[in-house]
C-alpha cells in the first residue's frame, strides 16, 4: 500500500525510498515486530478467558507436556496478524506472487483456527477429521499452484528446477500442479507436526523464511540471476517483504512462546506458515531447495511417516515416540536442550539451501 507513495515523488526525495525492496521489507519487519508486542499480551489474555483449560494435553505424551495444561492455544493468529497486516502496508499489491501466498497463509491459517476450535471447544485432541483438512488443504494448494503457473513466465511454466545444476529444467507437463500441492500440503504438515514443544517451530520457520525471502529476492533480479546462474522469475522479489514481516511477526511471538510458553501457536499457526512456506518455494521454483531449507521439517514428518508404516507392518516402533523431538524427550533430554539443538540444525540447513544458489 505504502508504494504507491512513489507517486508522490521527484526521484531524489524521501517517498523514492519507497520504491526499493529492502527498504520496505525493513519496515515490513518492524512494523510487524511492533504489532506482536502490542497486541501479544491482550490476545493471550483474551485467548486465556475464552478457552478456559487452554490446549489439550495428549494422555500418551511425554509426562514432562502435563505441567503445560491451562495454556492457551491459537496463538498463530498474532503472527498471521502481524505479517498480513505488515504485508498489505509495505508490498505492492499488484504483484500476483504477493496475493498468492498470502491468500495460502489466510486459507490454510482458517483450517488450522477451526481445529484449534474444534479441541478446545470439546476438550479433545482430535479437532478436525484428517481427511477433511487434507481435502481442503490439496483444494487451496491447487488453487495456488494453477495462479502461481500461469504468472510464471512460458519458459518457466510447469517446469521443475533442478538446484546446482546449470539452466537444468525438467518439463513436467501436467504434473506439476499435483506435484506443486504436494509441497504445499507436504510443507504445511511437517511445520505443524514439528509444532510440539515451545519455541521449537517458530525459529526453524523465521530460519526458512528468510531464506526463501533472500531467495526470492534474488530471482526476481535480473542481474543476480545472470551473476548466480539461476533461473529470472519476475516479480518474485516482493515476496522478501512478506518473509520479513514473516520474520518480525515471529520474534514478537516468540517472546511468548519461549519456554514456558505462555500461548501454543496451535494448528492456526504451524499450518499457516507450514503452507506460506511452500507455496514460496513454488512461487521462487525453489520447491527442492525447500527441501533442504526445510530438512528439519522432512525429518519431522519422515519419523511420523516411518513409525506409522512400521508399526503396521511389525507391531513395534523405531522411536520411543514420534515425532522425533518426543523420542528425544523419551530419552531424557531437556526441552530447551532439544529446541536449540534442532534450532542450530536449522541453521546449518539454511546455509546449505542459500549455496545452492552459487554452486553451480
Amino acid at each position: 500500500m505504502l508504494y504507491w507513495l512513489t507517486a508522490l515523488s521527484d526521484g531524489g526525495d524521501f517517498f523514492n525510498l519507497f520504491r526499493y525492496i529492502t527498504f520496505r521489507a525493513g519496515g515490513a519487519f518492524l512494523t510487524a515486530l511492533v504489532f506482536g508486542f502490542l497486541f501479544g499480551k491482550p490476545l493471550i489474555a483474551v485467548l486465556r478467558r475464552r478457552q478456559g483449560k487452554g490446549q489439550p494435553i495428549r494422555d500418551d505424551g511425554p509426562e514432562g507436556h502435563f505441567s503445560k495444561a491451562g495454556t492457551p492455544t491459537m496463538g498463530g493468529l498474532l503472527i498471521v496478524g502481524a505479517l498480513t497486516t505488515s504485508t498489505l502496508l509495505w508490498a505492492r499489491l499488484d504483484n500476483p506472487f504477493v496475493w498468492i501466498v498470502l491468500g495460502v497463509t489466510l486459507a490454510f491459517g482458517l483450517i488450522g483456527f477451526a481445529d484449534d476450535y474444534a479441541k478446545v471447544s470439546k476438550q479433545t485432541t482430535a479437532g478436525v477429521p484428517g481427511k477433511v483438512r487434507l481435502l481442503l488443504g490439496f483444494v487451496i494448494a491447487g488453487l495456488a499452484a494453477y495462479f502461481a503457473t500461469i504468472s510464471h513466465p512460458e519458459t518457466l511454466q510447469n517446469q521443475l528446477a533442478l538446484p546446482v545444476f546449470k539452466d537444468v529444467l525438467v518439463n513436467m507437463g501436467f504434473l506439476f500442479i499435483p506435484f506443486a500441492m504436494i509441497v504445499i500440503v507436504g510443507s504445511a504438515n511437517a511445520v505443524n507436526l514439528t509444532d510440539g514443544l515451545d519455541g521449537l517451530a517458530i525459529m526453524p520457520v523465521m530460519i526458512a523464511g528468510g531464506t526463501l525471502g533472500i531467495i526470492a529476492y534474488a530471482v526476481g533480479r535480473v542481474d543476480f540471476t545472470e551473476y548466480l546462474d539461476v533461473h529470472y522469475v519476475p516479480g518474485t522479489g516482493e515476496l522478501l517483504i512478506f518473509t520479513a514481516a514473516l520474520f518480525g511477526g515471529g520474534l514478537g511471538f516468540l517472546w511468548y512462546n519461549a519456554p514456558p510458553a505462555a500461548v501454543f501457536m496451535g494448528d492456526t499457526g504451524s499450518l499457516a506458515l507450514g503452507g506460506a512456506l511452500g507455496a514460496i518455494a513454488v512461487a521462487t521454483k525453489h520447491e527442492l531447495v525447500l527441501a533442504i531449507v526445510g530438512g528439519l521439517f522432512v525429518v519431522e514428518a519422515l519419523s511420523v511417516i516411518i513409525q506409522v508404516l512400521y508399526f503396521k507392518r511389525t507391531g513395534k516402533r523405531v522411536f520411543l515416540m514420534a515425532p522425533i523431538h518426543h523420542h528425544y524427550e523419551k530419552k531424557g533430554w531437556a526441552e530447551p536442550q532439544i529446541v536449540i539443538r534442532f534450532w542450530i540444525i536449522s541453521l546449518i540447513l539454511a546455509m546449505i539451501g542459500l549455496a545452492t544458489l552459487k554452486v553451480r
